[in-house]
């Protein structure tokens, strides 16, 4: 699976750690991340992020 970054703010979202504290279970790609999440450390829509 392939890690994402938040154009915002540099957080990288790693799908084999998940976000637990936002209820993201390990495995959940970036794709199956609900449409309404969010960046958890600025708040930015999904769509500001991109693969790397």
């Amino acid at each position: 699976m392939e890690s994402w970054t938040c154009n915002a703010c540099g957080y990288i979202y790693d799908p084999n750690k998940g976000e637990p504290d936002s209820g993201i279970k390990p495995g959940t790609s970036f794709e199956d991340l609900p449409d309404d999440w969010v960046c958890p450390a600025c708040g930015v829509a999904k769509a500001e992020f991109e693969k790397i």
